[in-house]
């Protein structure tokens, strides 16, 4: 079974300087967010759940959609994130690894007493850009291990008779 991280949204959002720097929307910063922990999920192998807020919104019920390996919920109106993860995470069996990112300390109090490990959410952000360097310097890596893998299994007059072949 895959570890679990879980994600209040808006809170790494609100510590994730990029989004102020470049001056994103908050529909633009949750799309950002979003493909990062695809990325990061594709790179660690981790199942990531994202939780937003929908306290102040007028959703009458809490959705869920897959968007490519992560679940995104947004919680209904009156229901804040916080509360989704410390019942969501109360709910996860206990042999399951999980960790939540979150830097609300009650919220880190809440889950750390249910068995979760927390992290902040500028850890997270520092993890995400951690993992995604390590991943695009693998993939470099086997990429350039791939190249010509024929030529350097055969021997050195075969690789020159094809060659004079090739050029004609």
């Amino acid at each position: 079974m895959k570890p679990l991280l879980v994600v209040d949204g808006y809170n790494v959002i609100g510590a994730w300087n990029e989004v102020q720097k470049y001056n994103w929307s908050i529909d633009e910063a949750r799309d950002r967010l979003i493909h990062a922990l695809q990325d990061f999920s594709g790179y660690a192998d981790e199942e990531v759940v994202l939780v937003f807020d929908g306290w102040q919104s007028d959703r009458r019920i809490t959705t869920e959609e897959i968007q490519g390996n992560v679940r995104v919920v947004f919680t209904h109106h009156g229901e804040t994130a916080d509360s989704y993860i410390e019942r969501f995470v109360a709910q996860t069996p206990r042999y399951r690894s999980v960790r939540v990112a979150t830097s609300d300390a009650l919220e880190q109090s809440q889950v750390l007493s249910s068995g979760a490990v927390r992290m902040t959410s500028r850890e997270l952000l520092r993890e995400l850009r951690e993992e995604r360097s390590r991943g695009m310097t693998g993939h470099r890596q086997d990429a350039g291990m791939q190249r010509n893998p024929l030529e350097g299994r055969l021997p050195e007059n075969t690789v020159k008779e094809l060659e004079r072949l090739r050029r004609g």
